[in-house]
């Protein structure tokens, strides 16, 4: 049977034995049908994986023991941070599952004037839950031992909170993003569906972010910020 991978949000120790979380004991006991005996892998995000053997199975418990640490080290060398706009529906779940399986560190929702997705409250709350469930399960599935970090909202005119130098998509751009000079950081911004509107530029040229283009063509913004993920890893990361 395939070892599969468990996220687990408390403190992992060699040679100690605990109760899987609600979710992963019934995912690993009712779901895939694991058996006493079986190994499987376990993680909470402080960038290792934890070797672990069924123990015990009762009803809705799954009770494993840790038997070694083990450092994947599949983390890119080039940190990128994503300022993506936001997408309806299952456009920014897809965003999110495969930038994280690219590589992507850190993850900033955008609200621009072209956002046609209304949050706040108690909906951004659950909107930003379920994103994050969305990042541990790329994780799970991706082998990265780190989970991304998923920030509050920004506007656009709020990116200067952002310390490091922007780097934004646009298809009139002249800059190519192969011509950037990055070392070990990146953050690239990515509009919403309709792209940047005339005051959301006039905004981010405020706040001295760049425009870069990737090609002649108008991609989709759940296709263009994948894409420029990849151009950066192959450029500058691990790709």
């Amino acid at each position: 049977m395939r070892s599969h991978r468990f996220y687990t949000a408390i403190e992992l120790l060699e040679n100690s034995s605990l109760d899987l979380p609600p979710d992963a004991a019934h995912h690993c006991a009712q779901v895939l049908r694991y058996k006493i005996g079986d190994a499987l892998t376990i993680f909470n995000g402080d960038g290792f994986d934890y070797h672990a053997q069924i123990e015990q199975i009762e009803k809705k418990k799954c009770r494993v023991k840790i038997s070694q640490r083990y450092h994947p080290k599949n983390e890119s060398p080039l940190k990128i941070h994503l300022v993506q706009g936001i997408a309806r529906g299952d456009k920014m779940d897809l965003i999110i599952q495969k930038s994280i399986e690219l590589g992507v560190t850190e993850i900033t929702p955008l609200f621009s004037e072209r956002c046609n997705v209304k949050l706040d409250g108690k909906r951004l709350d659950k909107k930003l839950n379920h994103w994050k469930n969305v990042i541990i399960s790329a994780c799970e599935q991706s082998g990265r031992a780190v989970i991304p970090a998923l920030n509050a909202p920004l506007a656009v005119e709020q990116l200067n909170s952002i310390q490091d130098d922007l780097i934004y998509l646009e298809p009139t751009a002249t800059q190519s993003i192969k011509e950037i000079a990055i070392e070990n950081s990146a953050t690239l911004v990515i509009g919403p569906e309709g792209g940047f509107s005339e005051k959301d530029l006039q905004k981010l040229n405020s706040v001295n972010a760049h425009g870069v283009t990737i090609g002649p063509r108008i991609l989709r913004t759940e296709t263009a910020g994948l894409s420029a993920v990849s151009i950066l890893q192959s450029l500058f990361g691990d790709i």
